[in-house]
């Protein structure tokens, strides 16, 4: 099985990297979009990553334009939008699809290790979030209306 952290993913920037440097941490990986009626969690997911972050513990966001547009601008509008609106110091990816032909590799491993109600594994909207525990294994997968607060419990379980 793959580690999570050995599949390749794209900074911001564009330079093609993996997750090593998150090995061994809890994970939550979350399709994000700056223009969705669930934007506002980039300010619980920020509390998150600075509450728990010293224990070992990190949120990595990779934006998604995919369901309704809702993620228009280029590498520098999202980072510009993330670090001016909700001061976001966690990591944001390239902007990716996370459904389809050109699903990323990464969100296409989180779907089958970690699928949705009834095993289904596409993504229905933004802010779908994968907690992924030390071994690099998606233990939980979250829908979009679930607030980031709500996971406090589960987080602290795997640190």
């Amino acid at each position: 099985m793959t580690a999570i952290t050995d599949i390749p993913v794209r900074t911001a920037d564009g330079a093609e990297t993996t997750l090593a440097d998150y090995a061994g941490k809890v994970l939550l990986i979350v399709n994000t979009a700056s223009k969705c009626g669930f934007t506002p969690q980039y300010a619980d997911l920020e509390a998150l990553h600075r509450t728990y972050g010293e224990r070992g513990f990190a949120v990595l966001g990779f934006p998604c334009n995919q369901f309704g547009g809702q993620e228009p601008g280029d590498a520098e509008e999202i980072a510009n939008f993330c670090s001016l609106t909700y001061d976001v110091s966690f990591p944001v990816f390239a902007k990716i699809d996370v459904n389809g032909e050109d699903a990323a590799p990464l969100f296409e491993e989180l779907k089958k290790r970690a699928p949705g109600v009834l095993g289904s594994k596409s993504i229905k909207w933004n802010f779908t979030k994968f907690l992924v525990d030390r071994a690099g294994n998606p233990v939980e997968r979250y829908a979009p209306t679930t607030s980031p607060k709500d996971l406090t419990g589960d987080i602290e379980k795997l640190l």
